[in-house]
């Protein structure tokens, strides 16, 4: 599975001491704040209000390696702690010299496609899609975020084959569907994974996807305030971060 190999990668990739400066199992992010040599690093992952069955968790001690251990877990909790931790290693070690700062419709713009799946309901980036008159279709797992304009996901099964480009929400790895999606998508020319989950280094997934299209924070300190106050609102603002497309296929 994809997660257990990140898992390994994250842990090896741990070369200094870290601290786990704060964290939480929070709406509508959970996130984790670690502080190495080089300074403080965030990383956060989406919480999957659908996926919780119970809220016990438990960690044999609060520190990187400690929620690193636990991002391949069935207990939800632990899982996504786990990811938001690689996600601020990650974070903490990313070159964004190498990488397109755009919006990763660019990367769509560029290619020859035209059937467009959304893994995930990102309603922004389906609208801009859909003006370019582009053939888009989104799934959404979630029931209370599914709409008239979304398919459930139990018809990827029998749609991701004919799709020319597949954009997958990073929350993937949270409910590990990543592989399946995958599995199911090996025809479309393009493999992205995107959003604010997917901010574990790009090099993780070489192999597997074509793109990886996230977020840096430039404002930790005030993406962590908002995201205290239970608002994303920070996390896509230039003011506070810095969207980045990293193109996989490159050598």
């Amino acid at each position: 599975m994809i997660v257990d190999e990140i898992k390994k990668k994250a842990l090896k990739m741990i070369d200094e001491e870290f601290r786990v400066r704060d964290f939480s199992f929070a709406l509508p992010y959970s996130y984790v704040l670690i502080e190495g040599e080089r300074g403080k690093s965030l990383g956060v992952a989406m919480t999957l209000l659908e996926e919780i069955r119970a809220c016990d968790s438990e960690f044999d001690e609060i520190s990187v390696e400690g929620f690193i251990e636990k991002a391949d877990s069935l207990n939800i909790v632990e899982r996504t702690l786990g990811i938001a931790t690689i996600n601020a290693l990650s974070q903490y070690n990313l070159d964004l010299r190498t990488a397109n700062l755009e919006d990763v419709v660019n990367v769509v713009f560029r290619e020859s496609v035209r059937r467009v799946a959304i893994v995930g309901r990102i309603t922004p980036i389906a609208n801009v899609l859909k003006s370019k008159g582009y053939e888009v279709y989104v799934f959404e797992r979630n029931p209370n975020l599914a709409n008239g304009e979304t398919l459930s996901d139990s018809f990827e099964y029998r749609l991701l084959p004919k799709m020319d480009a597949v954009l997958i929400s990073g929350t993937s790895l949270i409910n590990d569907t990543l592989d399946f999606v995958l599995e199911r998508s090996k025809k479309a020319k393009l493999k992205v994974l995107i959003g604010a989950t997917a901010q574990a280094l790009p090099d993780f997934f070489k192999g597997y996807l074509t793109h990886v299209a996230s977020v840096k924070f430039v404002d930790v300190d005030g993406v962590l305030l908002s995201l205290k106050l239970g608002s994303p609102s920070k996390l896509f603002d230039p003011k506070y971060s810095k969207k980045y497309t990293f193109d996989l296929t490159r050598s």
